[in-house]
C-alpha cells in the first residue's frame, strides 16, 4: 500500500505444534534443575497496575515518575477491538496515524507518529510492527508515553507500545466466543487454559480465533486466523521456565485515502467507499510466526535474573491500487481539483521480515546505611533482517473519488528489491535510590552501539525524582533523551552528500507532575516539553530541491495530560485529555512553516466513559463513551485544517449463569448519532491523505466459559 516499501524476509511454518514443540524442550532442558520444593501461589486482591514497558521493575505506575497506560484484556474485548488502532479511546495522547482500514497500525503519541521498525515491544523484545498483529491473545498492552531512550535505544520521541500475551491460568479456564458484527463479520474464538503434573507445576494457555470481515467499506471483506500457545514450568519454589508462540494469518484488501481536492478540503464522501477496489487489485496477505522463550531465576531473598530469547518471522504479500497525485495539474501530494486523479498498480509479493532478540536481566535490592537502592540491569541484543523482491510501483490511469472509474492494470516489476540488515547491542542500568519514605531519586541509562551498513555508539540517560507530598500523593519531575539515526538518502540527483550518516538526532523530554491515589479516585496530572532535531530529507524529497542533506530546524512539543478514574458503588467515571502545542521551530529551509503545526496533530483530545452496574438487574451493566480530537493542520503551512470531531459509543454487558455455563452477552454500537466526519489527515509518502470516521457499526458477542 506504500509508495516506498521497507524490506522484508524471515519465513512463516505455522502452527500450535512450534509452541508445543518449544514448550517440551524447554522443559527438558529444565529438568536437571528440578527440586522438591513446592511452588507458591499467591492469592488475593488484583494488584496496583504495573507496566513491564518502563523498564523499573515491579513497582505500580502510580508510583512511577513516568506517563504509561495499561489497557487491559477486560478493555479490549469489552470495546471489540481488532487493531492496536482501536485502542486510542483510552488514551487521550494516542492518535491515529495513516490507520487505513486492513493495512498495519501507524500510531501516534503525544504528537510524534512511532516509528514501526523500533518503538514497538512484544514480550519486552523488540518487533518489527511493519504486519498485523492481534489481540485475540493479549493480556494486556502496556503504553510508556515520551522519549524512551533509557527503555529502548533508538526510537522516535513519542514513546513505546509492549504487546502482553495472555499467560497459564490458576484455575481451569474453558472458554468460547462468538461475536457478529454489522454486514454480517463474523468471530469464532476459544481460550483454554489450566494447570496440571505433580504440585500443578505445568500451565498451558491456548487461544484459537477464526473471522470472516466483511466490513462496511466495500471490496474490503476477507478472512484471519490465529493459533496461539503459553506455557510454563514451575521447576521449583524460585525458578520458572515460560514458553510462547503465534500464527497469525490475514488476508484483506485496505482502504485507499482520500484527499484534497486542489486546494480544497472536500465534503466527507460516502464512507463506504474503497478506492482500492480494481478488478486487479488483491487483498493483502499477512502471515507471521512469533515466539519466546524465558527463564527466571530467585538469587537469595532479593535478586532475581532472567534470560529471554525471541523471535519474529513475517511473510507479507502487499498489492495495492494506490490512487497517488494528480499529475494533470502537476500537484503530487493531493489529487486533481476535478475529483480525479492517477492510479498506480503496486504489487510487492514475498516480503520477508525476521526480526531476532535476546536479554540478560538482573534485578535486586540492596541498603547502603538507611538508603535503600532498586538495581536493575539488562543486556540486550537483536538483528533485523528484511528482504524484498523486485515490485511494481506503475502508474495505470486515471481514477475518481467516486470510486466508479476503472484503469488497466501494469503489473511489470520495474523496481528492484531491496535489503535491510541490522544489529544492536545494548547495556542498560538504572537504580531507585529510596532515601527515605518519601524521597527517591531514579537514575539510568542505555548505552547502544548499532550497526546498520553504518556503526553508530549512543548513550541515552534518564533521571528523575519523586516525593511524596502525603500517602495519597506524590510530585515528581523527570529529565530523559530519545535518539534517532539518520542517513541521507542515495540519490545523487536530489543530494550533493548521498549515502552520508547524519550524527544521532537525540530528542529532550522535561517532565512534572502529580499522581494520587485517594480511595475511590485515582488521578495524575503531567506538564511534558519534548524537542527533537528534525532533518531537511523530508522537504527534499518532497519538492526534488537540490539538498545538502542535514539538519533544519526541531520539533517541539509541549502539552497537559490529565486522567482520573473515581469509583463508587454501582458507578466508574473514567475520563483523561490532552492540551498539545505542537510546532515547528528554526527552520532555515521553510520559514514561514516556524511557529505552525505540524499536519495531522490534534491541538486537543478527550476520551471519557461512565460504567453504571444496574443494582436492580445483577451482571448487567451499561457504558458509554465519548471520544474527541480538536483541529488539526492537513498541510504544514496551516492554511488547511480538519475540524474538531466528536464521536459516542455505548454497550450493554449482561453476565449470569446458565446451568453450569457462566455466559456473558454484549452489545455494543460505535459511532450512536452515525456522525460523518474527517478523522485524521496524515502526510504519508509524500502525499496528503484524508480518512473519515467509520459509519455506526453495531455488534454482538456470546462467551461462555465452564
Amino acid at each position: 500500500m506504500a509508495k516506498h516499501k521497507t524490506p522484508n524476509f524471515g519465513s512463516t511454518s505455522t502452527p500450535i505444534s512450534l509452541a508445543v514443540s518449544a514448550f517440551l524442550f524447554s522443559c527438558g532442558f529444565a529438568h536437571a534443575q528440578q527440586t522438591a520444593l513446592p511452588p507458591v501461589v499467591v492469592t488475593g486482591t488484583s494488584p496496583a497496575p504495573v507496566a513491564d514497558v518502563t523498564g523499573l521493575g515491579d513497582v505500580p505506575i502510580k508510583e512511577l515518575p513516568v506517563s504509561a497506560t495499561v489497557i487491559s484484556r477486560r478493555q479490549i474485548e469489552a470495546s471489540g477491538a481488532r487493531r492496536l488502532a482501536d485502542l486510542a479511546q483510552f488514551d487521550s495522547s494516542v492518535s491515529d496515524s495513516y490507520n487505513a482500514p486492513g493495512y498495519w497500525d501507524f500510531l501516534s503519541i503525544r504528537g510524534f507518529t512511532l516509528d514501526n521498525l523500533y518503538n514497538y515491544r512484544r514480550e519486552g523484545l523488540p518487533i518489527n510492527a511493519q504486519t498485523v498483529i492481534p489481540l485475540d491473545n493479549k493480556e494486556r498492552i502496556e503504553i510508556l508515553k515520551g522519549t524512551s531512550g533509557m527503555q529502548a535505544g533508538v526510537s522516535s520521541p513519542g514513546g513505546l507500545v509492549n504487546y502482553v500475551v495472555k499467560r497459564p491460568t490458576e484455575l481451569n479456564l474453558r472458554e468460547a466466543r462468538i461475536e457478529a458484527s454489522s454486514r454480517s463479520s463474523l468471530l469464532a474464538a476459544a481460550d483454554l487454559g489450566g494447570r496440571f503434573g505433580a504440585d500443578r507445576a505445568f500451565g498451558y494457555r491456548i487461544n484459537l480465533a477464526h473471522e470472516k470481515l466483511r466490513p462496511l467499506i466495500r471490496s474490503l471483506d476477507g478472512e484471519r486466523s490465529l493459533a496461539a500457545f503459553a506455557g510454563d514450568w514451575r521447576i521449583g519454589r524460585d525458578s520458572v521456565i515460560e514458553a510462547e508462540v503465534e500464527w497469525s494469518h490475514k488476508s484483506q484488501a485496505s482502504q485507499s485515502g482520500f484527499s484534497l481536492l486542489g486546494n480544497v478540503l472536500p465534503d466527507v464522501p460516502d464512507r463506504r467507499i474503497n478506492l482500492n477496489n480494481q478488478p486487479w487489485a488483491q487483498p493483502s496477505v499477512f502471515d507471521g510466526v512469533t515466539g519466546t522463550l524465558r527463564f527466571s531465576q530467585s538469587i537469595g531473598k532479593d535478586w532475581r535474573w532472567s534470560a529471554q530469547a525471541g523471535t519474529q518471522r513475517l511473510r507479507t504479500d502487499d498489492y495495492t491500487a494506490f490512487p497517488f497525485g494528480c499529475g494533470a495539474e502537476g500537484n503530487y501530494d493531493r489529487y486533481c481539483s476535478d475529483g480525479t486523479f492517477d492510479y498506480y498498480d503496486f504489487r510487492s509479493v514475498g516480503e520477508r521480515r525476521r526480526q531476532d532478540a535476546a536479554s540478560v536481566n538482573l534485578k535486586g535490592k540492596v541498603m547502603t546505611g538507611s538508603i535503600r537502592h532498586d538495581l536493575s540491569f539488562a543486556l540486550t541484543t537483536s538483528r533485523a533482517r528484511d528482504r524484498t523482491q523486485p515490485y511494481a510501483y506503475n502508474y495505470a490511469g486515471t481514477g475518481t473519488v467516486d470510486g466508479l472509474s476503472i484503469a488497466p492494470p501494469e503489473p511489470t516489476l520495474a523496481y528492484p528489491g531491496s535489503a535491510r540488515n541490522e544489529k544492536t547491542v545494548e547495556f542498560s542500568a538504572s537504580d531507585a535510590i529510596a532515601w527515605n519514605d518519601k524521597a527517591t531519586t531514579w537514575v539510568g541509562f542505555r548505552h547502544t552501539k548499532l550497526d546498520r551498513g553504518y556503526s553508530q555508539s549512543i548513550t541515552t540517560p534518564w533521571i528523575a525524582t519523586s516525593y511524596k507530598l502525603s500517602r495519597e500523593i506524590m510530585a515528581y519531575a523527570s529529565y530523559g533523551q530519545g535518539v534517532e539515526t539518520a542517513r541521507v538518502p542515495d540519490n545523487a540527483a536530489v543530494y550533493a552528500n548521498p549515502g552520508e550518516v547524519l550524527p544521532a538526532l537525540k530528542s529532550r523530554q522535561f517532565e512534572i507532575g502529580l499522581k494520587g491515589d485517594t480511595g475511590p479516585l485515582d488521578w495524575q496530572i503531567a506538564y511534558f516539553d519534548i524537542r527533537r532535531p528534525m532533518t531537511n530529507i523530508a522537504f527534499c524529497d518532497r519538492t526534488y530541491a537540490a539538498c545538502v542533506g542535514q539538519f533544519d530546524g526541531r520539533a517541539a512539543h509541549r502539552g497537559i495530560e490529565a486522567n482520573a478514574q473515581w469509583t463508587s458503588g454501582p458507578w466508574r467515571v473514567d475520563g483523561a485529555a490532552t492540551i498539545l502545542n505542537a510546532r515547528r521551530e528554526g527552520s532555515v529551509l521553510e520559514p514561514a512553516n516556524n511557529g505552525k503545526s505540524p499536519p495531522n496533530v490534534p491541538d486537543a483530545a478527550v476520551r471519557a466513559g461512565v460504567t453504571w452496574k444496574v443494582p436492580q438487574v445483577r451482571g448487567l451493566e451499561l457504558r458509554t463513551q465519548l471520544s474527541y480530537e480538536g483541529k488539526r493542520a492537513v498541510l504544514a503551512d496551516g492554511s488547511i485544517s480538519l475540524p474538531a470531531w466528536t464521536r459516542m459509543d455505548a454497550s450493554v454487558r449482561y453476565e449470569t449463569q446458565m446451568s453450569a455455563v457462566k455466559t456473558t452477552w454484549a452489545l455494543g454500537i460505535d459511532n450512536i448519532t452515525n456522525r460523518s466526519y474527517w478523522k485524521e489527515s496524515p502526510f504519508q509518502f509524500g502525499h496528503v491523505y484524508l480518512y473519515p470516521g467509520a459509519e455506526r457499526t453495531v455488534r454482538i458477542s456470546l462467551t461462555a466459559a465452564l
